[in-house]
Formats: C-alpha cells, sequence, structure tokens
C-alpha cells in the first residue's frame, strides 16, 4: 500500500513538517495574544459588525459558534461565525481573527475573484479530496492505470482549491491589518500582535497547499511511470 511505500513517505514528509509547524505557530500565536487586552475594549463580534457596516458589506449576520478558532465566513447564507472566544473577548487576538473573517465578507460583496473562483470549485474538490485520493489507491493497489490517472485528476480540483485559498486569505488577512488600522481599533504594538496572529494562521493553508501539491506530485509521477 502507498502508506508504506518509501518514496510516498518522502513526498509527505515536508508537509507533515510543515503543517505541524504551522499548528504549533497558530495555536501558540493566538493564545500568546489572547491574554493581551486591546485598549480600544471592542468584542470581536463588534469589530466585525463595524467592518462589513463601514466597508460595504451591510447585512452580514455575526453569530457565534462553538469550538476553538472555528470562525469562518458563509457567502451562501451571508453568515460570519464566530468562536466563544473571539465573539465576546477584546484581545488582540480575537479582534485580528475577527477582522480577518469581516475581510471575507467584504470581498465576498465586493466580487473579488478568487473567491469567486474558489467558491465554483468547492464542490468539485470535495469530491477530489476524498474520492480521488480512494480511486488513486486503488489504481496503484490493483495496478490500474486508469484508476490511478482518474484519481489523479480528481484529486487536481482539491489542489487547485488549496492554490486559490492562499490568495483569498492573504487578501482577507491584508483588508483586515488595513481596517483596523484605519479605524484606530488597534494601534502600535496591538497592531504589531494581529499581525503576527493573522501571519501565523496563514501558515496553516500555506501547508495545506504545500501537502496536497506533494501529494498530487506523487500521483502524477506513478501514473507516468505506469505509461
Amino acid at each position: 500500500m502507498l502508506f508504506f511505500d518509501p518514496l510516498f513517505l518522502l513526498f509527505m514528509l515536508p508537509g507533515l513538517a510543515l503543517s505541524l509547524w504551522a499548528t504549533f505557530e497558530v495555536r501558540s500565536t493566538f493564545k500568546r495574544y489572547s491574554a493581551v487586552l486591546s485598549a480600544s475594549g471592542m468584542t470581536g463580534a463588534q469589530t466585525a459588525q463595524l467592518l462589513v457596516q463601514r466597508y460595504g458589506a451591510p447585512g452580514v449576520q455575526i453569530e457565534q459558534v462553538p469550538g476553538t478558532l472555528s470562525d469562518h465566513y458563509d457567502p451562501g447564507r451571508r453568515v460570519l461565525r464566530l468562536s466563544s472566544g473571539v465573539y465576546r473577548n477584546s484581545s488582540v487576538a480575537a479582534l485580528g481573527v475577527a477582522a480577518h473573517e469581516a475581510g471575507h465578507a467584504i470581498q465576498h460583496a465586493e466580487s473579488y475573484w478568487p473567491m469567486r473562483v474558489r467558491s465554483l470549485i468547492v464542490k468539485p474538490a470535495s469530491v477530489g479530496s476524498n474520492l480521488g485520493i480512494v480511486l488513486a489507491a486503488l489504481g496503484l493497489l490493483i495496478n490500474s492505470a486508469g484508476l490511478l490517472w482518474l484519481g489523479t485528476i480528481l484529486f487536481g480540483a482539491f489542489v487547485l482549491f488549496t492554490l486559490v485559498t492562499l490568495p483569498v486569505e492573504f487578501d482577507a488577512s491584508r483588508r483586515a491589518l488595513a481596517r483596523l488600522q484605519d479605524l484606530n481599533v488597534l494601534s502600535g504594538r496591538e497592531m504589531e500582535g494581529a499581525t503576527k496572529v493573522l501571519r501565523a494562521a496563514g501558515l496553516t493553508y500555506l501547508a495545506a497547499a504545500t501537502t496536497a501539491l506533494l501529494q498530487f506530485a506523487y500521483f502524477f509521477l506513478l501514473a507516468g511511470g505506469d505509461e
């Protein structure tokens, strides 16, 4: 099986190492700046509401959801969901994360094209991330080049999704930091802390894209070798 293939491990170890480092960075940085309260006293929910109203995304609902770092924006329902630790908190970390998610709502309102592309491929990517791996692994197991190629192509949709996600996430962070500074919600060292939190979060998306690319390269190399 591919999980015991030394070549597979060689391809996947860099991505695994980057993923572990990114997870450590985002959790430790978020924890550190969750203990630093902002001088403005605004909560994450208030910050997100201010940004969506001020920068062209009125009507977006702000909701509290359970979990840690479970924050996300739902473009289908125009709902911005913040975890408990962000929604009610006035820490530098909470305001940075809330502003980032508000950045997604603003992207949606402005029809930011990478976000539109990501929305179009989210379903094929979901199929590719699951069925693609299964078919590729099955193709390797039974030595079927056809199945291996089909799985590789399907998995490619997921790879494309992870790549398109990068500009979407980085742009949302850029917007968040600029708006926080423009409105004086955060200033000075607080801005430095929010920047570190969002940069750490960005590493997780970079790690996901790297891992997906390496896995795709592994399948593509084997599929090409079977011809």
